[in-house]
Parts: structure tokens; sequence; C-alpha cells
């Protein structure tokens, strides 16, 4: 049952591509959107569970947060790394690094690898709680296969491996379904991935996508997507219990 329902969030994550690149004429609008729902992920969705799973102290700071921060940090140094590295083979200043891209990419298909084992660990648990986990992996699926292929064109990657890396997160809630049935994940470890993996993707959000969504049409459409990004992620969670 659970590999049944990753075909549908595999679906979902096609779609959420599909629209990403359909609506390139309004670039700015894109980013706006995906800048709201990376942000909604992160602050309404990843880093509630990961403090409720990994919410042990470390010298007064939930391990949770600790992690969070160093997802920042880390994303942080790998896009500074590479970019002074692209400098120094002669790649102009602000050029965006299509490596970030494909790593930020590369990190969302784990997500959805680690959403498809969630899947089937609720589903071994019993038909309510899959159910409901279900309800959440397939609806922000959607924003999974948006923010993959936004962010893997933003940093001037070829349409064809952004299309790879969206095909590449669409199966990976059916892999991790499947592994579901051998592997069972500590409930710490999996919370202190996800603190580690919102702190990336908040980097990403604020420190990339929402300044380039304003850099050339700062218009009030483009920050009423960022809002309605964030909204669409609380009607999820809302409706998905949390």
């Amino acid at each position: 049952m659970a590999v049944v329902v990753a075909l549908g969030a595999f679906l979902m994550t096609l779609f959420g591509g599909w629209v990403a690149q359909r609506v390139t004429d309004r670039r700015h609008l894109v980013l706006g959107l995906a800048g709201g729902l990376m942000l909604g992920v992160v602050g309404l969705d990843l880093l509630p569970e990961a403090l409720e799973a990994a919410g042990t102290e470390v010298f007064g700071v939930p391990e949770a947060l600790l992690l969070f921060v160093g997802g920042f940090l880390f994303a942080h140094v790998v896009e500074r790394l590479l970019a002074t590295r692209r400098a120094a083979h002669g790649a102009e200043a602000g050029e965006r690094t299509p490596q970030v891209g494909l790593v930020a990419a590369g990190a969302m298909v784990l997500h959805s690898l680690m959403d498809g084992i969630a899947l089937g660990a609720a589903f071994q648990v019993g038909g309510g709680m899959g159910a409901t986990v279900a309800l959440a992996v397939v609806t922000h699926d959607f924003a999974d296969g948006f923010n993959t292929y936004t962010l893997t064109s933003l940093y001037g990657n070829e349409r064809r491996k952004a299309l790879a890396m969206l095909f590449a997160d669409a199966l990976a809630p059916i892999a991790g379904a499947a592994l579901a049935t051998f592997l069972t994940l500590p409930e710490e470890l999996l919370g202190a991935y996800l603190g580690f993996f919102g702190g990336a993707l908040l980097y990403l959000a604020a420190a990339e996508i929402l300044p380039e969504a304003h850099h050339e049409h700062p218009a009030r459409s483009t920050l009423v997507c960022t809002v309605a990004g964030v909204g669409f992620i609380w009607l999820v969670v809302g409706l998905s219990g949390g």
C-alpha cells in the first residue's frame, strides 16, 4: 500500500516541476512562490518535527536547533567555496554556480527518499497513521517538485539536468517506501536530519531564492506569491494534522 501511495507522490512531484517549467515567462513569480514554499516547509513542517524527534538539549540548546544552524552554515560555506573556486577559474563575479543547484536538488531528492521511508513506516504502524502521513507526503510533494526544478535551473544548469533531478525526486518516495520494508530509522536520527536539512533549505530560500526573485522585478505580485507559498504549506500541515 505504501508503494502504491508513493506513486501518487511521484505524479504530484512531476506536476510541481511541470508547473515550475511552464511559467518561466514569469520567473520572478516562480522564484517568489518557491521561496515561500521553502520557508513554509522549514518553519511549519521540518523544524517542529525535528524539535519533537530530537529535542535533547546540548549545552542548553536543543540538538535539532544546533543542527538547524549547522545546516544553514554548511550551505553557506559550500556555496562560498564553490563560488570562489569558479572565480579562480575565470568565472565572472556574481555568476551562478551550477554545482550549488545540483547539490541543493540532491538534498531535495534525499528528503523525498526520507519521506518515502516515513510513509512505509507509517503503514507498518497502521492504516490510520499511514493515511495521515500519505496525505502529508503527497500534498507537499508538489512543493518538492516545484522547488527541485526551480533550484536546479536557477543556478544555470541545462534543462535536461533540471528534468533529471526532477525525475529523481519523483522516484525517491517510491524507493523510500520500498526501503521501509527492510529499514527502520531511529527517531532521534530522523529529527537530527530534519533539523540539518531545514537549516540548509532556509539558507537557499533567504540568501538565494528570495533576493533573486526581487532583483529584477521588485513587484507586489512577487511578495504575494511568497506569502501564498507559505500559506499553502500551512494548509497542507493543517490538513495532515501536523
